[in-house]
């Protein structure tokens, strides 16, 4: 399969072409502001689908909108009359489209030369109205107020607001990849015109304040909840604004004569990631908890576990190294500690259910004997 993507160089098709690129069957066509005419024609009388994403946002005058959302659509649509093609076309319009103002204007001037073409030779057409588009390798003060806030966060850069309160309609960019492909494999049945879903609504205040948590998390090691919706999409789209420099940051190590103990990882609700270390012959823990819990997972080394019931003294014990990827989980009412019984330093990971508080740690001394 042949797909033609115009605007190629744009951040909508950079995301797709990748997407395409991955596709073993699937040769990839474009188009650009430094593409000839000529080039156009050949590239659509190739082509076996057309993705349209070439168009105008910010021009210097209002006539390129003109030129970049309604010519070239109708040269396009020009071209596939005159060879008596029906290649299906999907273009990217904008939710504008249904407002009076000059770039609305020009996408539904760009809607109507293909919904013509439809009408006059039945090519199958698809006209997507896209909400502000987010993502990766966007453009700050050119495609989103998201990409702007990102680059600005990243960047220690102030940020200006002109109404905290006022609502931005936002797509992610792989959300609407995966439906230009689902709708070219057939997947995927809409509409003349449609739109991306899922569709998200945040306030400019909000989109503020939750890139600066994404920052303020290296320092206070909370994340958010970046793995699914809006959040994870935002996080993604802030990280891809990270210049290579910042791709790394430090977090707290505390060692003592027994080894070190480091922090990786905090979360509001659903507790915290550490790790610590033990020089052989050490011994770590001595204590019991009334609720919190925690997971155990030597990764190097070898470790003696040993539990002891804090009313009725019943005790057991248990071994494992980091030859065996095993969990051993604290249990509340039980108090316990872990050794280092090899000849080389143990490391073992840590997760506790909750962010330890200083000011109600629920850690009791108990050492155990038996």
């Amino acid at each position: 399969m042949k797909v033609l993507v115009t605007g190629s160089n744009g951040f909508i098709a950079k995301n797709l072409i990748q997407f395409l690129a991955e596709k073993s069957d699937v040769e990839v066509l474009t188009f650009n502001r430094a593409s000839t005419l000529i080039e156009l024609e050949n590239a659509v009388l190739t082509a076996d689908w057309i993705v349209h994403l070439a168009g105008v946002n910010r021009p210097l005058n209002e006539q390129e909108f003109i030129e970049g959302n309604v010519s070239l659509t109708e040269n396009i649509a020009n071209i596939l009359k005159q060879a008596a093609k029906k290649t299906p076309i999907i273009l990217s319009s904008s939710i504008q489209a249904e407002r009076d103002n000059a770039y609305g204007q020009s996408k539904l001037g760009g809607e109507q030369a293909l919904l013509e073409l439809h009408k006059q030779q039945g090519n199958p057409i698809y006209i997507c109205r896209l909400a502000n588009v987010f993502g990766k390798w966007s453009c700050p003060n050119y495609n989103s107020a998201v990409a702007t806030f990102c680059f600005n966060t990243a960047n220690d850069l102030p940020i200006q607001i002109n109404d905290e309160n006022a609502v931005i309609r936002l797509v992610y960019v792989d959300d609407v990849i995966e439906s230009f492909w689902n709708l070219i494999q057939g997947e995927l049945q809409v509409e003349q015109l449609f739109t991306i879903e899922p569709e998200y609504q945040i306030t400019v205040g909000e989109l503020a304040k939750t890139l600066q948590g994404f920052k303020q998390s290296r320092e206070t090691l909370i994340t958010d909840r970046v793995g699914t919706g809006l959040t994870r999409a935002l996080y993604s789209t802030y990280l891809s604004f990270l210049t290579p420099a910042q791709f790394d940051y430090s977090v707290p190590k505390y060692g003592d004569q027994r080894g070190v103990f480091v922090e990786m990882l905090k979360t509001p609700d659903a507790g915290q990631f550490s790790y610590f270390t033990a020089h052989p012959g050490i011994t770590r823990g001595g204590h019991y908890h009334h609720s919190k819990t925690e997971k155990f997972l030597v990764i190097k080394g070898k470790a003696l576990f040993k539990f002891k019931h804090v009313i009725t003294e019943e005790f057991y014990e248990l071994e494992t190294s980091g030859d065996e990827p095993r969990i051993v989980e604290t249990v509340p009412g039980w108090t316990h500690d872990i050794t280092n019984i090899g000849d080389e330093e143990m490391v073992v990971m840590l997760w506790a259910n909750e962010i330890f508080d200083r000011n109600k740690p629920d850690t009791y001394a108990m050492p155990l004997t038996h």
